[in-house]
């Protein structure tokens, strides 16, 4: 197949929400906007992995960190939230920290 008559069949599918693959989204950017895609790509599993390692440092062995990477996001929202409320009780209450 041609790919100067792909990509008008991609632009459009792009511009009419079908695209629901990656290999096909990349099709329609740009290079400058792939490599702007693939680092903002990297800074959300950069945030991922940093959080889930604060999360099982926060459960003290309660649970893993190959544990936490399998919670759903919502698992992992609803546990985040727990230890920040934890946190700020034992502010509140002076408790000790560590």
């Amino acid at each position: 197949m041609d790919l100067h008559c792909l990509q008008p069949r991609l632009h459009t599918a792009y511009w009419t929400g079908s695209i629901k693959f990656f290999r096909q989204r990349l099709l329609t950017l740009s290079s400058e906007d792939i490599v702007n895609y693939v680092d903002s790509l990297e800074k959300e599993a950069n945030a991922i992995r940093a959080d889930s390692f604060r999360m099982a440092w926060h459960m003290r062995g309660g649970i893993t960190y190959e544990q936490v990477l399998q919670l759903s996001f919502a698992e992992r929202t609803m546990i985040s939230e727990l230890a920040k409320e934890n946190i700020e009780t034992t502010k509140k209450t002076q408790l000790p920290w560590f």
